[in-house]
């Protein structure tokens, strides 16, 4: 029987409406793979969204590849206008190793704004809880990313048909097509997994389509779009001085030390500035002000990244790591400043990414999103771009007390990238964010049998879903934990916290796996009702 740990065994008892004390301490120890998961990044800054593909990328090629198979779905370009008979081919990928067949359930993890490669359906939950339902694996690629990029580029004409809406009613006409495609039972149970953006559309699935979807588990997800994501670095300011990862009220002053010397050497202009562009590599002149306000943007992001990703294979520095480079640059006779170990990061960050240099230039940044043509890379910078514009916003920025850095980006400068690539206002930027909020609820979304699963270190934490609100929805806040953590594979550096969910003591006899799955009506009855260890700021597996 393949092991289950602390999360798992907290979703498999909410899957079956098991009390978590009944549930705990069935299974034996060990370790299981994460699932790849993207995460958002506020848009004049790519390094973030960099990081966040590297750590997917190894992430999803942590588990067993036995070969999952791919297929396509011919999709409609646009769902909501019958009249319209353009398609487009979808990807998805499909595990069945653990499958019982009949009417076993079926667990679709959706697609966020990146590609999608076959450890989608080999990590994480899905593949971790399969065995023990018997469930079927199949994970389905966003429109307009990865291999799923409709015909005719990425222009405004047709970029109007990418929104979280168009990718809910993807998944719904995935979900009866492979229904038939798979010979899926009529009285299969789904159940919607995704982790960050996808996370959110997992959490809006069960919302919006709930005769469809019985279920779903969000992690990381930021259900309420915000124009000014301001609370995303008072997290990472508070990280920085967490002791629980590494971090101390040192680290963060030393933070500032070093972005204030940044900021002096650019003041200063002339051989100060030239000597601070060929420390920090960066990749432009630096001689005007957007281009220095975008060389501290990505620096922004390097630090923020070591918060966000904390700790995850494939991150380049945990926070830890970044303030002992910071600490011993300031104690270092030779180099007095923490600005030394600002520079050593963004070396070690530079080298990990494979990028010749730091981006420091807003023309080359504008010029790169104004690109219609699809990316090789499958990354969708342009696409991510426009669905902040229109759905979103996200935009990180430093205007409060709590940030530990200048008072650097303004959200204008955001709004700005939205007119010069997209050709939108700042106030129909303001008016679209507004609009999803009112769609999707925000963080009160009002779906029933959704678990939301976050870290306090996450800065998107602030946009999710961290309090249970009545019996048929929960949420798990965990501590220490950063960006879609409890997807990842166990590693000896997870914080205490998030390792003992993967815990049990011993292995004993288990109740029907499929037990209240066996129908829509079924479903309805097993999932209403949430176990008690589903809390707020629980340790997974204390059964509280």
């Amino acid at each position: 029987m393949a092991p289950v740990f602390g999360l798992h065994i907290l979703l498999l008892a909410w899957l079956c409406r098991l009390p978590a004390q009944v549930v705990l301490g069935l299974w034996p120890t060990g370790s299981w793979p994460g699932l790849t998961s993207s995460a958002p990044a506020h848009p004049s800054t790519l390094l973030l969204r960099r990081l966040g593909e590297r750590v997917q990328r190894l992430r999803g090629s942590a588990g067993p590849d036995p070969g999952p198979r791919a297929g396509w779905l011919q999709q409609p370009l646009d769902p909501f206008n019958s009249s319209d008979d353009r398609t487009f081919l979808q990807r998805y990928w499909v595990n069945d190793r653990h499958w019982a067949g009949g009417d076993a359930p079926v667990f679709l993890h959706l697609g966020g704004e990146g590609s999608l490669g076959p450890g989608s359906v080999m990590t994480g939950h899905p593949e971790a809880l399969a065995p023990a339902l018997g469930a079927l694996v199949i994970s389905l690629e966003h429109r307009f990313y990865g291999l799923s990029v409709p015909a005719g580029g990425l222009g405004l004409a047709q970029l109007r048909y990418l929104s979280s809406r168009h990718a809910l009613a993807d998944a719904a006409s995935a979900r009866l097509a492979l229904s038939r495609l798979l010979n899926v039972s009529s009285a299969s149970a789904w159940v919607c997994f995704g982790g960050s953006y996808a996370g959110a559309l997992a959490s809006w699935a069960r919302l919006k389509l709930p005769h469809l979807f019985a279920a779903a588990v969000a992690s990381s997800a930021p259900v309420r779009a915000v124009l000014d994501f301001a609370e995303y670095n008072a997290v990472v300011s508070r990280g920085l001085a967490s002791a629980a990862v590494g971090g101390s009220p040192e680290c963060r002053a030393a933070v500032s030390s070093a972005f204030a010397q940044v900021e002096w050497r650019l003041r200063m202009g002339g051989a100060a500035r030239s000597t601070l562009r060929t420390e920090l590599g960066a990749c432009g002149s630096l001689s005007r002000a957007e281009d220095r306000a975008e060389l501290l943007e990505a620096l922004q992001a390097l630090v923020g990244g070591a918060v966000q990703y904390d700790g995850q294979t494939g991150a380049p520095l945990s926070v830890r790591q970044l303030c002992g480079l910071l600490l011993e640059g300031a104690r270092n006779g030779s180099h007095p400043e923490a600005y030394f170990g600002l520079r050593l990061a963004v070396q070690i960050v530079l080298h990990s990414l494979g990028q010749r240099c730091l981006s420091a230039s807003r023309a080359q940044t504008v010029a790169q999103l104004k690109d219609t043509e699809p990316q090789a890379s499958g990354l969708g910078d342009r696409q991510w771009l426009y669905q902040t514009c229109t759905e979103f916003g996200f935009y990180v920025t430093c205007e409060n007390a709590e940030c530990p850095f200048p008072q650097f980006p303004a959200l204008p400068s955001h709004l700005e990238l939205c007119e010069q690539v997209f050709g939108l206002s700042a106030s129909s930027v303001a008016r679209a964010v507004t609009q999803t909020n009112s769609y999707y609820g925000g963080q009160a979304p009002g779906a029933t049998r959704v678990l939301f699963v976050n870290g306090d270190i996450d800065p998107w934490h602030m946009l999710s879903v961290t309090q249970a609100s009545g019996g048929s929805k929960a949420a798990l806040l965990i501590p220490g934990a950063s960006h879609c953590a409890d997807m990842a594979p166990e590693r000896p550096s997870d914080p205490t916290s998030l390792r003992s969910g993967r815990q049990v003591s011993e292995e004993r006899p288990w109740c029907h796996p499929l037990s209240g799955l066996h129908s829509p009506l079924g479903a309805h009855s097993a999932l209403s009702s949430l176990h008690r260890a589903s809390c707020t700021s629980c340790k997974p597996g204390s059964g509280r």
